[in-house]
């Protein structure tokens, strides 16, 4: 082969066409006309004297010659893309770039909400395109590039994907305030005389991880609606006498209509990971002696609050009043939530701490 005649684009589109093998997807990926791709394709041909890609019912069929270069030749342009980017800085406030980001509701709401808002303020160049999680498909759109990063529980994260764990999660029972029926604890056969709303992810699902718990102690609760997101669970309990339990981080935006208060019963909790595929690995590792980059806001904003005298919204142990999320703090309030966390309470309220486990909704 004369590698004098050789365009790295060539190369690129014909990666992109094994993967899709599909002319008019791989043209948009591409960002080319179906036109312009086919004339890429032909010189392709000409240069390997292959066929490479034979017209199919559905799409294309790659030939036994193509599918040998598609492996080293995808390896080859990744160790590419990693040796240009290596010593590429990150700017937060210069970077043009899009992200798109795979994530369930929760994360949507517990962790690119605020993301996003942060990265007005300090990124203002960086877009987020929110896409739904389908874990099924997750290590495919990676592979395509068609996700650059996404949020999942560890246990169920593809193998091949590089992953850190970014939060840790737990559940709280909710109530609204001034609820006739509940005080300021919840025993257990008050717990299971209220009427429940239980989040079915796939819908029409009546029973969770909590009546399992239950069922433990000879004991069973009260399920009278199911709905397939946790996001409208906290209107639905501050509009009704219904209980419900929901992520800590979601509570905690709706504690001036709702009480937060601790599980009768050992509720696991669940982590998530941020994961990626190595492709965008220098897009989401922090910049060298900068202090700053992506890992600034991937996984890290409880952290990053912290340093920066923000924390989340919490019950003050010595008042009646909530801290709320995401104003400065003043030094008392900041030793409050200190003390707080490491479980020192008063005896007019209850703070309720962190857990670790895994993922299921309740």
């Amino acid at each position: 082969m004369d590698t004098s005649r050789l365009d790295l684009n060539l190369l690129v589109a014909l990666d992109v066409l094994l993967a899709e093998r599909n002319v008019t997807r791989a043209a948009r990926r591409l960002n080319l006309s179906q036109p312009a791709l086919s004339a890429q394709l032909q010189r392709l041909r000409d240069l390997f004297g292959d066929p490479l890609l034979l017209p199919a019912q559905r799409g294309m069929t790659p030939t036994r010659r193509a599918l040998e270069l598609q492996a080293p030749l995808h390896e080859a342009l990744e160790g590419v893309r990693a040796m240009l980017a290596a010593g590429a800085g990150f700017d937060p406030a210069t970077a043009e770039m899009t992200v798109a980001v795979a994530a369930s509701d929760y994360v949507q709401y517990a962790l690119l909400m605020p993301l996003a808002f942060q990265l007005r303020r300090e990124a203002p160049g960086v877009r987020l395109a929110w896409r739904p999680l389908d874990g099924a498909q997750l290590a495919d759109q990676a592979e395509r590039g068609d996700v650059d990063v996404a949020f999942i529980t560890p246990e169920t994260a593809p193998e091949h994907l590089r992953s850190r764990k970014v939060l840790d999660e737990r559940y709280v029972v909710i109530v609204r305030r001034d609820h006739p029926l509940v005080s300021r604890s919840l025993p257990l056969d008050q717990f299971c005389a209220l009427d429940h709303v239980v989040v079915s992810p796939r819908g029409g699902g009546f029973t969770g991880a909590t009546d399992a718990a239950l069922a433990a102690h000879g004991r069973e609760r009260r399920v009278v609606l199911s709905v397939p997101s946790f996001l409208m669970v906290p209107e639905i309990v501050a509009r009704s006498d219904m209980a419900a339990l929901v992520p800590e981080r979601v509570a905690r935006d709706h504690a001036d209509r709702l009480e937060l208060l601790e599980p009768p019963v050992a509720v696991p909790g669940f982590a998530i990971a941020m994961v990626w595929h190595p492709r965008t690995a220098p897009a989401t590792r922090r910049s060298r002696g900068s202090g700053t980059g992506c890992d600034r806001w991937w996984g890290t904003l409880d952290e990053g609050h912290a340093r920066r005298g923000w924390i989340p919204r919490r019950r003050c142990p010595a008042c009646a009043s909530f801290v709320a999320g995401r104003r400065r703090c003043a030094p008392g309030d900041r030793a409050d939530v200190e003390r707080a966390s490491q479980g020192e309470t008063s005896n007019r309220h209850r703070v309720i701490g962190r857990a670790t486990s895994a993922h299921t909704y309740r």
